[in-house]
């Protein structure tokens, strides 16, 4: 907390009630999947594609990876044909070309690669397993995980973020109830790969069943680091600040610290036990917009109207498909993208016209930014065209987490402001 920033978090209503104590529902897909053939800045065009039209893949079977840069390979999450690529909505809100597969509903699975005994590698080994096994951050972001660990000099600790601060999603609290062993192991490995004595699992202190049930489990220098029930409590920036009680430049790194979700931990305790890729994916489904919601476990490339009709449908004519979480989600115009590696969740939300009035310069904007920036500063940059003045108040350096417009009691969408910012800052260094 800064003296001068004022308090850079607030409490927010979770609405994690709705769907966290249900039990998760399996879901495969009426139809076809369309696994995005994109990753980060890699499109189609970046990819080397393994597969012809026709050919017949099963779980686990390698589809594609990048040729280069950084490197990310895809795995087929439905036994059936492969039918070829077509263009459709993303979550990035562009058209991108899908790897389409029809399933043959029979789920015969292939090793994708041989399981590893992570104790007997050393710990590059582990690090290059778990680069070929394709294990990305599952909370969200989906950075190569294999990437973090490459160079650990002068890393002291990993922190798992298992604190899900977004409203209404559940997904890693139902993971790590229901695979905490995978959750320990995960830590383990990431323990070993970091050459580090210590991994915190941060949980929110709202949270007392899971953390008891994590703590029962721990070992080895694997230890439960209760959190604030606070937002944005699950950004890196902000986690490592309530840990160690350090501040850095680009990476948590600089301040001795690996962050990585608890989910990942779990994939990659998975991928060495049972040379499983991640193909399955468990999302929240929440929100008063849906009738019956849920936590799902889907296939990867599983289209979205697919499941919310198995949870129900919409309450009403006219919603907000957010993919993601309200906060930091995106809204998307329509259902008819697909659920990739890296969503943890769909919130649907009654649509709600909210009337902005005009800014009352009252600086919460600014109070609770976790990134110390000055939006209402920012939005005056924007509205004037003034390039440089953007760039020296910080406007790339906002994560939009949507802090900044939850507390504005004029109603206005400031982030969306700081959106614009980026925007203009990027194209002008394109």
């Amino acid at each position: 907390m800064s003296l001068f920033l004022g308090s850079m978090r607030q409490h927010i209503p979770g609405r994690k009630e709705l769907t966290e104590k249900s039990q998760v529902l399996s879901l495969m897909p009426k139809e076809n999947v369309y696994i995005p053939l994109i990753h980060g800045r890699s499109t189609a065009d970046d990819f080397e594609v393994f597969v012809s039209e026709g050919d017949e893949v099963k779980v686990g079977t390698k589809l594609a990876q990048t040729k280069g840069g950084l490197f990310v390979p895809i795995y087929s999450s439905v036994s059936g044909v492969y039918r070829g690529t077509a263009k459709r909505m993303h979550n990035s809100m562009r058209p991108q070309v899908h790897m389409v597969i029809e399933p043959d509903g029979k789920q015969e699975t292939i090793q994708a690669f041989e399981p590893k005994d992570y104790t007997s590698l050393t710990e590059q080994e582990c690090v290059d397993f778990v680069k070929e096994a394709g294990i990305i951050g599952l909370g969200g972001a989906g950075f190569p995980t294999y990437v973090k660990y490459g160079k650990p000099d002068g890393v002291q600790c990993v922190l798992i973020n298992a604190v899900e601060c977004e409203p209404y999603i559940t997904a890693d609290y139902r993971n790590v109830m229901d695979d905490v062993d995978d959750l320990i192991t995960g830590c383990l490995i990431m323990k070993k790969m970091a050459k580090v004595d210590t991994v915190y699992i941060c949980i929110k202190e709202s949270h007392p069943d899971l953390i008891e049930k994590v703590k029962a489990a721990c070992k080895d220098g694997v230890q439960v680091r209760p959190v604030p029930d606070v937002y944005p409590m699950g950004w890196e920036r902000v986690l490592v600040r309530e840990i160690l009680h350090k501040e850095y430049g680009m990476l948590p790194a600089e301040a001795g610290a690996i962050v990585d979700n608890a989910t990942t931990a779990i994939a990659m305790a998975r991928a060495f036990r049972l040379g499983e890729p991640i193909v399955r994916k468990t999302i929240t489904v929440s929100g008063d917009g849906v009738k019956n919601p849920m936590n799902v476990s889907v296939p990867v490339g599983m289209p979205v109207n697919e499941i919310i009709e198995a949870c129900g449908g919409y309450t009403c004519d006219s919603v907000r498909l957010i993919a993601g979480g309200p906060m930091m989600g995106k809204t998307i115009l329509n259902d008819q993208f697909v659920i990739d590696r890296a969503m943890n969740a769909l919130t649907i939300l009654k649509h709600v016209e909210d009337d902005a009035i005009e800014c009352l310069r009252c600086g919460r904007c600014s109070d609770h930014c976790p990134s110390g920036l000055q939006p209402v500063r920012i939005a005056a940059a924007v509205k004037a065209n003034d390039v440089d003045e953007m760039i020296k108040r910080g406007a790339s350096s906002c994560i939009e987490c949507g802090l900044c417009t939850y507390v504005c009691p004029s109603h206005i969408n400031v982030t969306e402001n700081v959106r614009k910012a980026k925007r203009v800052i990027a194209l002008k260094k394109k």
